[in-house]
């Protein structure tokens, strides 16, 4: 039987056909049906006769033939693609956090993105590791304050020679500076300032190639895409996407609330409402894809603090539409709603606010549990941080339930329970932890120096000998002695004690870096 043949379209040729080229949006949720505008005009399958004719280039032929059996040709008409987005043509600005009030003394001696979580990670590889995974290779962390100790890890970590290699990308830092003129003269004055005194970085040579710019607060816990984020951005062709997730009524006044309509764009924000205005920012959420009975206990939608902006619109905004907001929650995502287009995007998965103190001891003791909510292990998507070269962890005759044990520990004869134990630690025999984030030290102490501070009556880093700690943060390189009992037994909620070595927050105690709390002291 003959076949039914198509020639190469001359590239000048236009094919239109009918209803090929709808855009079929299931929401602001669900995927568009895309194809490729590659695909042959023509496609022939099965043929069962081997003879074909040989026609010119350039002109297109085509053979009927009346008794062709329909099985054995499909033809597959054009689907038209809408534009795919590219990391390469993608900027990544991670902000460094301001004063970190709200996670002091963990803040004391550096910034909010270089706080220790999990035993050897950093808060600042959350979000570097989600854009390395993520394929985003232009990353710029925009630091203010304490930012010592956070540059270091990015220069150990994210460097070229030792540490992830980016290929053609880049880490910078954009540290906080003074310029000359009376604006110039003070530190940023909030997250949208911080970004507008470095404008001139996006309009340098080597970026006239970045068409959009990704906002990432340095403060959350999640293992997020952002090129499903960025996909949602272009396709609703939005000047803005702001990254969003259902709240419940106990914390949703503690983010920035939105409303939308039925296509996902954002209508109304307001940033921490209390009150009636909390009341009035609740929205159906079965919108989002909820069902009616998780809608009713999520009736918030809530910001991640994670934006998406076109690189013209967001320098139109810094520079003249809003020169004088300073925030991008408060003051610019609000200000632009009237005059662009601004999107909501869904984020399912999980996603924590570590912002204080107690969420982040919670999100840290959380991961021990044996079925976690989030784990950082993750063979195709892993999470990085600073190569140390330390040995395995030893351990002699402990008791461990539900515990993450660091690299480099020496534990001997103690108990570990519902607790986190940091790189470097080391546990003598008879100690208890329960429901403690030990975090760990920046070196270790030789088995001499440990000896000769011990016979000085001094404390070596650690915790010494039949030490008793429960509910508790341990910050690095702290000396905790022997017969020593931190519980809080008297329930305190807040205590200042910097001579002594320890805060207390939201009932938690917080052993500063490097304290020294005596032999048989009790908390």
């Amino acid at each position: 039987m003959d076949c039914l043949t198509f020639a190469t379209l001359n590239a000048s040729a236009n094919l239109v056909s009918k209803g090929v080229a709808s855009d079929k949006l299931s929401g602001f949720w669900g995927e568009n049906t895309r194809g490729s505008l590659n695909n042959g005009f023509g496609m022939i399958q099965s043929c069962n006769n081997s003879k074909t004719r040989k026609f010119k280039p350039g002109f297109a032929h085509a053979v009927y033939t009346p008794d062709i059996n329909k099985d054995s040709a499909v033809i597959q008409g054009p689907i038209f693609q809408s534009p795919k987005a590219n990391p390469e043509n993608v900027a990544a600005i991670i902000l460094g956090g301001g004063a970190g009030t709200r996670l002091f003394p963990l803040t004391s001696r550096r910034a909010k993105p270089a706080v220790p979580i999990a035993g050897c990670y950093r808060l600042i590889d959350i979000p570097m590791s989600n854009c390395i995974n993520s394929g985003m290779r232009k990353v710029y962390v925009l630091t203010q304050y304490n930012s010592f100790s956070l540059n270091g890890h990015l220069s150990r970590t994210y460097n070229f020679g030792n540490g992830v290699n980016f290929g053609d990308g880049f880490v910078e830092v954009l540290a906080a500076t003074q310029t000359p003129g009376e604006a110039g003269s003070k530190w940023f004055q909030g997250t949208a300032d911080a970004v507008r005194r470095f404008i001139w970085v996006f309009e340098d040579a080597k970026n006239k190639n970045i068409e959009h710019i990704l906002i990432i607060s340095g403060d959350h816990l999640c293992r997020m895409d952002y090129m499903k984020l960025l996909e949602k951005h272009v396709a609703s062709n939005a000047e803005i996407t702001v990254s969003c997730v259902p709240m419940d009524d106990s914390r949703a006044s503690d983010f920035g609330l939105m409303k939308t309509d039925r296509k996902g764009r954002i209508i109304e924000f307001a940033e921490q409402p209390k009150g009636l205005d909390l009341k009035a920012m609740q929205a159906d959420t079965t919108l989002l894809g909820l069902s009616a009975e998780e809608a009713q206990k999520y009736p918030y939608i809530a910001s991640m603090g994670v934006y998406v902006f076109r690189t013209e619109t967001l320098l139109k905004l810094l520079r003249w539409s809003c020169p004088s907001c300073n925030d991008f929650g408060s003051e610019l995502i609000p200000s632009a709603l009237k005059d662009h287009k601004v999107q909501a995007y869904m984020f399912r998965d999980y996603w924590k606010d570590i912002g204080t103190l107690k969420s982040f001891f919670d999100a840290n003791l959380a991961l021990t549990e044996q079925h976690p909510n989030f784990e950082f292990h993750d063979s195709k998507r892993p999470f990085f941080t600073s190569p140390r070269f330390l040995p395995p962890t030893k351990v002699e005759k402990c008791k461990i339930v539900d515990a993450i044990i660091s690299h480099g520990c020496f534990l001997s004869g103690c108990s570990v329970q519902h607790s986190i134990v940091g790189v470097r630690s080391r546990l003598e025999p008879g100690v208890e932890l329960q429901d403690t984030m030990m975090m760990g030290a920046d070196y270790y102490q030789t088995e001499s120096e440990i000896a000769s501070l011990l016979k000085q009556g001094k404390v070596p880093i650690g915790v010494g000998e039949n030490t008793k700690i429960r509910n508790c943060i341990i910050d690095k390189n702290a000396k905790i002695g022997s017969d020593v009992i931190i519980a809080n037994s008297d329930g305190v909620q807040e205590a200042d004690r910097p001579k002594e070595g320890f805060y207390i927050r939201s009932g938690i105690v917080v052993i500063v870096k490097n304290a020294t709390i005596k032999d048989g002291t009790i908390i």
